[in-house]
């Protein structure tokens, strides 16, 4: 698969509006830091790529990960029960390309509590759509994985942490974009 380079080129001010089926998270954007990952985040957000999908994976005091495109024709209960959609198995999908990996030009690329980053195979550069939020610190993912925001507050990680597999993203809205 090709790798995409978004158009898009951040500012470093976005702030991503994730209005999910349990609450509204707002994350800061780590535009300077993740150009790539942010700009193709803020591409697929503004195209209404992620509303309508549904977490489909749940690690307790590890992660929750979204943004699958085979989530979208399954009702929650369906993800839940780990039912197979049109487009393949949750957790398969992606938006029709990669993007190329950052964690080794991010000088924060740190797994916090509420970081968000983006999944992959165990391809190095395979990133497209899905993301994940982390439940506490997970150290072992800085040498793999592209942080590229972080949860702005108390708030926010309560609803990260309120989160399980089947909710929805209703909508992705992004705040400071050019």
């Amino acid at each position: 698969m090709a790798l995409y380079t978004p158009a898009y080129q951040p500012s470093g001010d976005e702030i991503a509006v994730i209005e999910t089926s349990v609450g509204t998270i707002r994350v800061k954007l780590a535009g300077k830091e993740a150009p790539i990952h942010v700009a193709n985040f803020v591409e697929l957000a503004e195209k209404g790529f992620y509303n309508g999908l549904k977490f489909h994976r749940y690690v307790p005091g590890f992660v929750i990960q979204g943004g699958c495109p085979n989530t979208r024709d399954l009702t929650s209960d369906e993800v839940r029960a780990d039912k197979v959609g049109p487009g393949g198995p949750a957790g398969t999908g992606n938006p029709g390309y990669s993007i190329k990996g950052e964690w080794t030009v991010n000088p924060n690329n740190q797994h916090k509590d509420g970081t968000l980053a983006m999944a992959r195979s165990q391809m190095p550069d395979s990133a497209g759509s899905q993301f994940y939020f982390c439940l506490g610190p997970q150290p072992a993912l800085d040498s793999g994985y592209t942080v590229f925001g972080d949860a702005l507050g108390a708030e926010d990680l309560k609803i990260i942490h309120s989160l399980g597999k089947g909710d929805e993203i209703v909508s992705i809205t992004i705040e400071g974009t050019a």
